[in-house]
């Protein structure tokens, strides 16, 4: 069940509102949405006054007295100073609708791109945990099953002997982590993504040190034909010395945001 099912099994009556076009420096683009009911919300179409705005009109709209639509200038008049112009439009949610969204919502989720995290010990947790409301389909390999508890409802948890053997069927443009509690397995799973030359980001987590113990195997074992340039280690950059799991999750996350965001419009994910 996703959570847009959720949501409508506990709201029978529901606003959908949706932004209609979009001018100018706006909060979100055109074809975001927010589902209201009269209790809570779903989505957010950006947050601020517009949002207030939006959210007591469609509960307006419930009661039958709303607007279907609001052409909103984004100025000193309400509050906000982005300077655009947002049209939104209000519709009761019917099953019909409810199925379209769903549709929209998967379509879109399976075009999200693919990381896969290899290692569920504390920093590989905190990493599935901080992906998971970004646009990305997280993937956690462990050889270990019971490190596989208690991950996110959304990652898909894979309990493999031979992790490095699952590198050669990820789709290009995917994604790889490595945060495994053996040394000699991470350089396995690396070997393996660096042999590939479409993959968007091979990472794993260590030290300097560890990047030129790998860069000294990798040479031996691959006879000089793959090369380690690409691969980023440490990960999350070095500005940042902190060394608890949810810091270097939350740093991971914004590099791999950051990577997508160059191989795609250059601006944005």
């Amino acid at each position: 069940m996703t959570s847009l099912t959720t949501f409508l099994s506990r709201n029978p009556r529901v606003i959908l509102v949706t932004v209609a076009s979009a001018k100018g420096s706006t909060p979100r683009e055109q074809g975001a949405f927010m589902l209201v009911s009269a209790a809570e919300c779903f989505g957010t179409i950006g947050g601020g006054q517009l949002e207030f705005m939006a959210i007591d009109n469609a509960r307006a709209c419930l009661d039958g007295s709303g607007q279907t639509q609001m052409d909103v200038p984004l100025g000193p008049e309400i509050g906000q100073c982005c300077g655009g112009r947002t049209l939104l439009t209000f519709n009761h949610v019917t099953p019909q609708l409810a199925a379209d969204l769903e549709s929209r919502l998967a379509a879109e989720s399976a075009a999200n791109p693919g990381v896969m995290l290899f290692g569920a010990g504390h920093v590989g947790k905190a990493l599935a945990a901080a992906l998971t409301p970004l646009p990305l389909q997280v993937t956690v390999v462990e050889t270990r099953a019971e490190e596989l508890l208690g991950l996110p409802d959304t990652v898909t948890a894979r309990h493999v002997a031979m992790p490095e053997a699952l590198i050669k069927d990820l789709p290009a443009a995917s994604a790889v982590i490595i945060l495994t509690h053996d040394h000699a397995l991470d350089f396995l799973i690396a070997k393996e993504a660096l042999a590939r030359n479409d993959l968007a980001y091979v990472g794993m987590i260590g030290s300097s040190t560890k990047r030129a113990t790998f860069k000294s195997w990798l040479a031996k074992e691959a006879e000089g034909a793959i090369s380690s340039e690409k691969l980023v280690l440490p990960i999350g950059g070095t500005t940042v010395r902190d060394k608890r799991p949810a810091v270097i999750a939350t740093l991971v996350a914004a590099e791999l945001l950051e990577t997508y965001a160059r191989r795609t419009t250059g601006r944005g994910l």
